[in-house]
């Protein structure tokens, strides 16, 4: 059942990204999904609580994805 949740969250917050004209929110879905899946993967080989290793994940990796992707949509505003 665990898994099963984690499948869909990460489905969802992919399926939210698809279709995003900025870097931002394109950079935020990439990274919670990217985040998400690390997460999971340290969770699983340490042991822990994979439901909470891939959301920590994906909520890290969805902040360091926005900082990215505005960053980025600044950048092409200046050119």
């Amino acid at each position: 059942m665990k898994k099963f949740a984690i499948v869909a969250i990460l489905a969802a917050l992919l399926s939210t990204s698809v279709g995003c004209s900025s870097n931002t929110a394109k950079g935020a879905g990439i990274g919670a999904l990217a985040g998400g899946a690390t997460g999971l993967g340290i969770a699983a080989i340490s042991g822990g609580y994979l439901g909470w290793g891939a959301l920590a994940g994906a909520g890290a990796g969805a902040l360091v994805g926005g900082i990215v992707g505005n960053a980025q949509d600044h950048k092409q505003k200046d050119h």
